[in-house]
């Protein structure tokens, strides 16, 4: 007997214990009560439905166990597949993730190569820039020793007042050096960090205003220092100085000027000569000598 017979079978033998357990129940057994006064009739039977038998093909006897032992066969193949796909299914998975892995330390191995990279180019560009600065003061440097040099030995061949001129030289670039040093330590004690990050409104508030009176006193000093200026050139010269918005030049300091140094004479063919009054020129009009002798005559 071949499978699609025994399943065929199977079918109908479902069916048919289908259709009994809907079937209705049979009606029960009505007994007849007769009373004296009234009389129940008997309700009339219903008809049973006709039920046969299920027929078993003639030939080889079914095995139902081999029919259940095909369909746990049948379901226990089909969960192996379910297994079996999500188990591939999970394998792929790690598998990508791996491979993500690998390409996020490759790139995170890249990136710190681009950083070396650009670190040691960046480094490469100070040194070169720190050398190129080294030399160009070191230039400087043999510059101005070469000046010095060449003005000493013009001073020497000038006179017997070389000594003095250098004492006086060394004085002044003592004093210039004595007064950008005294700058920067003033400087260095007035520049405060301003630290603010970490304050309230109401500190940020007092702060600004604590700013605000360091300004207001150090125009206060400043005025004051320039008057004070004013006044010692105004002790020196004898005369009050000159404001630059009124246009006044100076005026010349009292006492006899300064005596001429020995200058050079003019170069051989000074002052150029002159043109002469009339040469290149136009006569002018008999109008314009009339309007200038007007007034004259009147």
């Amino acid at each position: 007997m071949s499978d699609e017979e025994v399943e065929h079978v199977e079918e109908e033998y479902e069916e048919e214990e289908e259709a009994q357990e809907e079937a209705p129940p049979p009606p029960a057994e009505v007994h007849e009560v007769h009373e004296e006064v009234h009389e129940v009739h008997e309700p009339e039977e219903k008809p049973r439905p006709k039920l046969t038998a299920p027929k078993i093909p003639e030939g080889e006897k079914v095995d139902f166990d081999d029919i259940q032992k095909k369909r746990q066969n049948k379901d226990l193949m089909e969960l192996q597949a379910l297994i079996d796909s999500h188990f591939e299914a999970r394998k792929k998975e790690e598998e990508e993730l791996v491979a993500l892995k690998e390409r996020i330390e490759k790139r995170r191995a890249e990136r710190a190569e681009q950083q070396r990279i650009r670190a040691e180019k960046e480094r490469e560009r100070q040194n070169r820039l720190a050398e190129e600065k080294a030399r160009r003061e070191e230039e400087e440097a043999k510059r101005r020793a070469e000046d010095d040099l060449k003005k000493k030995k013009a001073l020497s061949s000038m006179g017997a007042n070389y000594s003095s001129y250098l004492a006086k030289a060394d004085q002044k670039r003592g004093k210039k050096q004595t007064a950008r040093e005294m700058k920067k330590k003033v400087l260095a004690e007035r520049r405060k960090p301003l630290n603010i990050d970490h304050l309230s409104e109401d500190k940020l508030r007092d702060k600004a205003k604590e700013l605000w009176d360091a300004l207001y006193q150090l125009e206060i000093d400043k005025f004051e220092y320039g008057e004070k200026l004013k006044r010692q050139k105004y002790d020196v010269s004898g005369a009050p100085p000159a404001s630059p918005a009124s246009g006044v030049p100076h005026p010349r300091p009292l006492g006899p000027p300064p005596p001429a140094r020995n200058m050079p004479g003019p170069p051989p063919g000074w002052p150029p000569p002159q043109p002469r009054p009339g040469a290149g020129r136009r006569a002018p009009r008999a109008s314009v000598l009339r309007a200038l002798e007007g007034p004259c005559e009147s």
